[in-house]
């Protein structure tokens, strides 16, 4: 018996002997009363919302703009720079994340671990432009790689901040 015979022969053992984890379609899931969507939103230093019951989320991630409501199929999303909506029967509430985590689980719980957020409304228009045209200028001034890479990501953060505040996505 060769060497990888006998290496792999107790693995293959152990994984038919074991129970997998089996996944389901949301209609399979148990969701939260009413159909609402059960959101804990929280940052390093303070939980913005906790248990909060909402009709849907609507988040930019890496993979693509998502919209999330009760019972909807278990999924971890990295955040990029963008707007998270949080839509109720009250209304809806903005919030501008630098970057994160969003954690749907199974039982229309909706985690969102963001590095920082601030309400749209809280934002002044005026100072994004203004410091969006400041990391512009040292971008292109740069002598070295890291300060252009610094002044890169300022960019990439500003200009999501324009295009929230403009109403449009990025």
């Amino acid at each position: 018996m060769s060497f990888i015979t006998r290496t792999f022969k107790p693995a293959t053992a152990l994984v038919r002997s074991t129970r997998l984890a089996s996944r389901f379609y949301a209609s399979e899931a148990t969701g939260a009363a009413a159909g609402k969507l059960v959101v804990n939103f929280a940052l390093p230093h303070q939980s913005v919302m906790t248990s909060q019951e909402v009709n849907q989320v609507d988040l930019s991630a890496v993979s693509g703009d998502l919209g999330i409501l009760a019972d909807h199929v278990p999924t971890i999303e990295q955040l990029k720079p963008g707007v998270i909506d949080f839509i109720s029967d009250s209304g809806s509430q903005k919030y501008f994340v630098s970057g994160g985590f969003a954690i749907m689980n199974p039982n229309s719980v909706l985690n969102i671990n963001a590095i920082e957020a601030f309400k749209l409304e809280d934002i002044d228009a005026q100072a994004v432009a203004t410091n969006l045209a400041e990391s512009q200028r040292l971008a292109s001034s740069a002598k070295d790689e890291i300060t252009k890479e610094a002044a890169a990501i300022e960019i990439e953060l500003y200009e999501s901040l324009q295009s929230a505040l403009l109403g449009k996505s990025k």
